[in-house]
């Protein structure tokens, strides 16, 4: 299971309005056991967009990176972890520092 030690969020601006709804950017970083698959020594970020809609809310899509080194990930969260991090985005949009 991930372990999230500090975020970042900002949020995206529409200037054209093409996007519905509000989307945010985070930038959570994780830890992970060493024994997971995802582990690497060179730590680790999660880059998510979510949307907030009038009806819905929720992850766009999120991406995996080394943070020491910004290597993208090619891997995938569990389906738990990526319920984790959905609740996470969930409480903290509204601190957006915009």
């Amino acid at each position: 299971m991930i372990n999230i030690t500090a975020f970042e969020v900002e949020l995206i601006k529409d200037p054209f309005g093409i996007l519905s709804g509000i989307r945010y950017e985070f930038k959570l970083d994780i830890e992970v056991p060493e024994d997971d698959e995802l582990w690497s020594e060179n730590g680790l970020y999660i880059r998510v967009i979510y949307v907030v809609e009038e009806n819905r809310t929720g992850i766009v899509k999120y991406e995996l990176f080394e943070k020491t080194t910004g290597q993208y990930l090619d891997m995938d969260l569990e389906e738990d972890e990526v319920a984790a991090v959905d609740a996470f985005c969930q409480a903290h949009y509204g601190e957006s520092s915009e």
